[in-house]
């Protein structure tokens, strides 16, 4: 497509498109930042969820199950 066939953008359009550009730089500078400190402490970044048994909702059901009625 050529640029002179494009309709003109709004202001507020370019506004828009540059806050996105810039949320997403910032988002991965801090990727990296954080990537970087979880190295030299020997962590995992995005942290990994703790394995656990059942949910608190599946043992809040259980114990309505096994109450004494």
């Amino acid at each position: 497509m050529n640029p002179e066939d494009q309709a003109p953008r709004s202001l507020r359009e370019i506004e828009l498109a540059v806050e996105a550009e810039g949320r997403e730089w910032t988002r991965q500078r801090l990727r990296e930042e954080l990537q970087k400190e979880a190295d030299l402490q020997g962590g995992v970044f995005p942290p990994e969820r703790p394995r656990r048994g059942a949910s608190a909702k599946a043992r809040h059901a259980a114990a309505h199950r096994s109450r004494a009625r």
